[in-house]
């Protein structure tokens, strides 16, 4: 049980899942609706608590997906005891249809649901089917104008993973690094017409997904040559031509952590980095 013996709290970890068309984003804004915002409240009212924090391992942004969104929460000890076991249930009594969580377990000693995470998946979803989107997938796939190359994406996607500054590919932020080492970037054809990009990275920068999928498909539909989204990523400046898609076609789908035994390491390395980075 992962417990803190001082405050008599217990920490649990909530594997969630969102629809964020009508939602401005995870992080609780005022007078928005946002995904925290309606978690917490619903976590108040079924474990009758004054207060709820949650901490999340991805803030995603307005109108951007989730499936395997990971946050952590804690909670009194007798309180735990006492409505644990039914709260998964409660919960889908009380949320709204478009969030889900769709487990909740005691987290192990050492577990953060921000920090402790090796990476985070997303995927970005696009069609380029001459008679535009399934209707029925209008709010999680792009439609893309012009028919898209899938090896050039490949081939141009090839010359960004590893460890860069992507400050072209991102909004700078104060005091905030834009170093990342971006594991995986590839595109696959799910079905005719519609074409998934992973990209993972045990971070991102604010923009960085759905520019590099700007930059992509401009090389895919031809517009671009296969080298030229490496070309502005070593020019180290944002530039014009680098579309950042609309985010109705990103999916948050997976959180990955350590084996439970690493998890304070891996939290503790984090932290150090994010000190280092302001």
């Amino acid at each position: 049980m992962a417990e803190d013996d001082t405050t008599g709290t217990v920490r649990i970890r909530l594997d969630i899942a969102y629809d964020g068309a009508d939602f401005s984003g995870w992080a609780q804004q005022p007078d928005q609706r946002t995904v925290q915002g309606e978690l917490q409240a619903a976590l108040r009212r079924v474990l009758r608590l004054d207060s709820a924090q949650l901490t999340v391992a991805g803030r995603t942004d307005s109108g951007v997906h989730a499936r395997g969104q990971v946050a952590h929460l804690d909670v009194p000890r007798d309180v735990w005891a006492a409505d644990g076991g039914r709260l998964l249930r409660r919960l889908a009594g009380v949320l709204p249809p478009d969030v889900r969580v769709h487990a909740v377990s005691e987290a192990p000693p050492g577990f953060d649901a921000r920090f402790s995470a090796l990476f985070r998946r997303y995927v970005y979803r696009v069609s380029d089917a001459p008679g535009g989107v399934d209707p029925l997938r209008r709010h999680d796939v792009l439609w893309h104008r012009h028919p898209l190359d899938l090896g050039r994406m490949n081939e141009a996607a090839a010359g960004l993973v590893g460890e860069h500054d992507f400050a072209a590919y991102c909004r700078k932020r104060e005091g905030a690094t834009t170093i990342r080492e971006l594991l995986r970037l590839e595109w696959t054809r799910e079905a005719p017409h519609l074409y998934a990009g992973t990209v993972q990275a045990d971070a991102f920068c604010h923009n960085m997904v759905r520019a590099l999928v700007g930059a992509l498909l401009a090389t895919g539909e031809g517009r671009r040559g296969t080298e030229w989204p490496r070309g502005v990523l070593d020019a180290g400046v944002r530039d014009s031509a680098v579309h950042v898609v609309p985010p109705h076609g990103l999916t948050l789908e997976e959180v990955r952590y350590p084996d439970d035994g690493d998890l304070a390491e891996r939290a503790a390395a984090t932290r150090r980095v994010r000190t280092f980075e302001g």
